[in-house]
């Protein structure tokens, strides 16, 4: 696995995050027939929030986000993408569970979706979410604290 890092995102991540979010959900977004390329952009920019988003960089270079945004009785993880290149390297692997460390130690529950047939989906499996709804595009998961 190469060296990666995680940083703070700044508002002017926002591009480059809106260009890797149109690459990696292209194929699961045409497949259910939902792609749009000016939507799959805009929802990005219309909810990007630097202040619980962090870019991946791997060798100082930018390779992907993850965002953990507070709510009422969870956290959400939200625009996880990672560059195609580096899927599979185990990567993902280690941010996602570096993030739940954080969340377990907090005692928060973590909410996500992700898209009906994605592969993302096994990676969440194996970190402990479940289940909690799905709809024709989305399949919304939850893992609870191992704290609690």
């Amino acid at each position: 696995m190469a060296d990666w890092t995680t940083r703070p995102a700044l508002t002017t991540d926002v591009d480059a995050v809106v260009e890797l979010r149109a690459v990696v959900l292209r194929a699961d977004l045409e497949r259910l027939g939902r792609y749009d390329e000016q939507r799959v952009r805009q929802r990005l920019r219309d909810g990007f929030a630097p202040a619980y988003t962090w870019v991946v960089e791997v060798d100082g270079a930018f390779a992907g986000c993850v965002a953990l945004r507070p709510a009422d009785d969870a956290h959400w993880l939200e625009h996880f993408y990672l560059a195609p290149h580096l899927q599979g390297s185990g990567i993902g692997t280690a941010v996602l569970r570096e993030l739940l460390k954080q969340c377990d130690r907090d005692g928060t529950r973590v909410r996500l979706n992700v898209l009906q047939g994605s592969p993302a989906r096994r990676l969440y499996e194996r970190h402990g979410f479940t289940l909690e709804s799905e709809d024709p595009v989305d399949v919304f998961m939850v893992r609870e604290s191992t704290s609690v």
